[in-house]
């Protein structure tokens, strides 16, 4: 099975159907260089610790957004998102559904206009709805590292 095939059978496990084709996910991988983890935790054991240090190992400049750490990963940890001097090429988010929606409208208030990714599992269906009406690429209930790992091999 060729890597695109293999892309859009991990597509089909979100939720989704309105994410993004699987060419259009290897192109914003492809274009990323700075991503904004918000929920970036603390924890090395949990996925949202995890899923970061991976993507960082890959190349990506990670920058960490949680009120509750100063340092994580070896970076200054913000906030918020709009503490972020810095633009952001992607918002990855890591927080309950039922707070990922203020996430997403942060995101889209930042002026450089970030895509937009909910992990697996993360879901704020109308926050959605408007980032994309608004033309902003948006991914949701979808692993990033599942995603990559696929592409890599």
């Amino acid at each position: 099975m060729d890597e695109l095939a293999q892309l859009r059978h991990v597509l089909g496990t979100s939720s989704d159907a309105d994410n993004p084709s699987a060419e259009a996910i290897v192109q914003l991988l492809d274009d990323v260089q700075r991503i904004a983890v918000v929920g970036l935790s603390r924890n090395l054991e949990k996925e949202a610790r995890r899923v970061p240090s991976y993507l960082a190992a890959k190349g990506y400049d990670v920058i960490p957004v949680n009120p509750y750490a100063e340092r994580l990963l070896g970076r200054v940890s913000y906030s918020d998102l709009a503490s972020i001097p810095d633009t952001v090429d992607l918002v990855l988010i890591f927080r309950p559904s039922e707070e990922a929606g203020s996430f997403v409208e942060a995101a889209m208030a930042r002026a450089e206009q970030p895509a937009i990714w909910l992990q697996t599992g993360i879901q704020s269906p109308a926050a959605v709805e408007v980032a994309r009406r608004d033309g902003r690429v948006v991914v949701q209930d979808l692993c990033i590292f599942r995603v990559h790992r696929t592409l890599l091999d």
